[in-house]
């Protein structure tokens, strides 16, 4: 006498030789419905995504009809014409993992498949999704969309060409400059825009508050970064360059507040979130914009921590 469970094997076995059956009577008159059965053809076909074209194509390569055989091959095919919702493909997604034809037996995975064809009415799909068990939950990664590509590169930042020196004196700076920046990873170009607002290449420039040469340091920066000769061009760049590259660095490439706390402070652009609401401050910022025109530079984290602001700068800027 058969014990039951020696019954429902029996049961199983007879409806899976079944769906054998019927998944190779489906195959066929998929062939039969399928575009000009060449394999140059229904490579052609395929390329459009034409759902029947894939599948047949697949068929050819599950089976090794006329090609080597290829079972992940098949199964990528199968994949795109179950993508594009082909539920006779869906069902031979689903058969060939749970059978583990020439891929990875996986149960979860070949009940998402056949719960596909199933809920467009398959039948053979709703018959053999019962002995699969339950769905995964994750969609098969063949199914997912791709990601999207990186963004293209930012253009090169310019040399500082570009910029039209008005006499002698200020060709002389832009010179120095464009050899001292790349030193320090900032764009020459910036640099010599903030010179121009700061001090309109004035190298004895003195403001009411102290700041200093060229790049206007006041005496703290000037410590901060060993500037002894405030006066001295080259000393003087060099200073303006190195709080650049550690501002750069401390609001993660934003040129304008960068350019708003080189002129009030990283801790008043800090204090407000965002560009401070001096008329000064303001004006600063869209002259050394108009010079540079780009929102972002690339910086060195490893010179510095971002703000600890940063949160609310990003969410003030994105606004």
């Amino acid at each position: 006498m058969r014990s039951r469970h020696t019954t429902i094997v029996v049961a199983i076995a007879a409806a899976l030789a079944s769906m054998t059956s019927a998944h190779a009577q489906s195959q066929i008159g998929a062939s039969v419905a399928s575009p000009p059965a060449t394999i140059a053809s229904l490579e052609d076909y395929a390329e459009k995504v034409d759902v029947v074209a894939l599948r047949t194509l697949a068929t050819h390569y599950e089976n090794g009809e006329g090609v080597a055989k290829d079972s992940l091959h098949a199964y990528a095919l199968y994949c795109k014409a179950a993508k594009a919702g082909d539920a006779e493909a869906q069902y031979d997604l689903g058969w060939m993992v749970l059978n583990g034809r020439g891929v990875a037996r996986d149960d979860a995975e070949a009940a998402y498949f056949l719960s596909m064809a199933a809920s467009q009415g398959h039948a053979q799909a709703k018959t053999l999704l019962a002995y699969a068990g339950p769905p995964s939950d994750a969609r098969p990664e063949c199914l997912r969309d791709p990601p999207p590509p990186p963004p293209p590169p930012p253009p090169p930042l310019d040399d500082g060409s570009s910029f039209v020196a008005r006499n002698a004196g200020e060709a002389h700076v832009a010179k120095l400059v464009r050899e001292l920046a790349p030193k320090f990873d900032v764009s020459p170009l910036l640099a010599l825009a903030v010179i121009r607002a700061e001090s309109n290449f004035d190298p004895r420039a003195t403001s009411p508050k102290n700041a200093q040469g060229l790049m206007q340091l006041l005496p703290a920066t000037s410590q901060r970064f060993n500037v002894r000769k405030p006066y001295d061009i080259a000393q003087n760049v060099r200073g303006g360059l190195a709080y650049l590259q550690w501002l750069l660095a401390y609001f993660e490439g934003n040129v304008p507040l960068v350019a708003a706390a080189y002129n009030a402070g990283e801790k008043t652009v800090d204090r407000y979130g965002g560009v401070p609401p001096y008329p000064e401050t303001r004006d600063y910022v869209k002259r050394v914009m108009k010079i540079f025109g780009r929102e972002t530079h690339p910086f060195d984290a490893r010179i510095t921590g971002p703000s600890p602001e940063s949160a609310r700068l990003t969410s003030a800027i994105s606004r």
